[in-house]
């Protein structure tokens, strides 16, 4: 076994006028080293298209989730989905990739562009199998994967954007592969790539796609641990067994809090070097303590963290607020929703009297809100994630 994971990110652009998206993703686990990425892309658009592709990626992603064969999820969905009265034909295209161990990815696609597969930020042509699987042409691949391989699936609206307007043709598989090649970037995250992706396709349709459109990145990344403390433990004696807890992990390590950054350097038998420059306006200058990575003040910080996740999961429409800058918050944001792919949470429970909101029941606190949600959007984001409370 191997020390690698995959990062995950995806989303989609509605056909402009639509309120549904006839497109769909479903990313189901298998094990704990294995998952099922399924992009499905219903005919037409609209309420019958986002059926027809929300059914097809529920069955393949649950057939294969649990072991059984390609053949038998295609003639599922071949006798499942309801007949177009208009073409005469039933189907959503889709496009399977499942990592299996994290050691191979198996590729199976059907009538969607084919996966790009980005190695050492280059394009590399992979093996594709064509088998005849009742009537359909369905394409397989199954191919040993390393570090920082990324994937990029999308649906036949990409390969549309700007037919008839800033292009002739439309956005062309070898187009969107020097595009992902001139912007590819090791330390982006597979959000991050498709996001870049996704913002093209919406410009060059000019901010009225006139096609579902979705993508998903995957990439193969080593697992990298963060250890995040906050605030002091409930009781003065059990410092001492939290300070152990946190400095025996692994990783790179963020205090947040005055006090808990006062107690970490004290452990550590190092001064708090406090930074004076604002950054940014509303957010407390950071510190420095020799052996910890970063130091931050805690409650204002930590909620502008929350906000940067909570977008990040939806648009990532923030992202230029915290990709580059420099405060507290940007470099927490970068460190858990970048580098991280597990995170160790250690809280204390002590009740700082100024967290308090004087309009809520004085048992509200503040912090153990922000941490919960916050470790809610990590979960989300695929991260493992594991809290220990003091």
């Amino acid at each position: 076994m191997n020390n690698l994971c995959t990062d995950i990110g995806w989303m989609s652009l509605n056909k402009h006028g639509e309120q549904l998206c006839g497109d769909h993703v479903d990313i189901v686990p298998q094990g704990k080293n294995s998952t099922v990425v399924v992009l499905a892309d219903g005919m037409g658009s609209g309420v019958k298209a986002n059926i027809l592709s929300t059914l097809t990626s529920k069955i393949i992603s649950t057939m294969m989730a649990e072991g059984m064969h390609v053949e038998d999820c295609v003639e599922t969905i071949a006798s499942t989905l309801p007949i177009c009265a208009v073409r005469g034909v039933a189907y959503s295209t889709f496009t399977i990739i499942r990592i299996i161990e994290n050691e191979e990815a198996e590729i199976i696609q059907y009538d969607n562009p084919f996966v790009v597969l980005l190695r050492e930020g280059k394009n590399w042509e992979y093996p594709r199998e064509s088998v005849e699987i009742g009537g359909k042409t369905i394409y397989k691949t199954r191919i040993p994967i390393q570090e920082d391989d990324t994937f990029i699936a999308f649906s036949d609206g990409a390969i549309h954007a700007g037919i008839g307007m800033s292009l002739n043709f439309g956005w062309e598989r070898e187009d969107i592969i020097d595009y992902m090649e001139m912007m590819y970037d090791k330390s982006y995250t597979a959000k991050t790539l498709n996001t870049i992706l996704l913002d093209e396709c919406n410009k060059l349709y000019g901010g009225s796609p006139g096609d579902d459109t979705t993508a998903v990145a995957i990439k193969v990344r080593e697992r990298r641990q963060v250890n995040l403390m906050i605030g002091p433990p409930s009781d003065p004696v059990e410092l001492t067994r939290m300070h152990d807890a946190f400095f025996s992990e692994s990783g790179k390590r963020i205090v947040c809090g005055g006090t808990t950054s006062t107690l970490a350097a004290q452990r550590l038998g190092k001064p708090v070097i406090a930074q004076l420059d604002y950054l940014d306006a509303e957010i407390p200058p950071t510190a420095k303590i020799e052996g910890i990575d970063l130091v931050t003040e805690g409650v204002i910080t930590m909620s502008r963290v929350v906000e940067y996740a909570k977008d990040y999961l939806e648009e990532n429409q923030k992202y230029s607020q915290w990709g580059y800058k420099r405060d507290g918050a940007s470099l927490i944001s970068r460190m858990l929703f970048e580098e991280a792919t597990d995170i160790n949470f250690f809280v204390g429970r002590a009740i700082n009297p100024a967290h308090q909101n004087p309009n809520l029941p004085i048992t509200f606190n503040i912090k153990m809100q922000l941490v919960e949600s916050l470790c809610d959007c990590l979960k989300k984001m695929g991260k493992r994630v594991k809290v220990s409370y003091f």
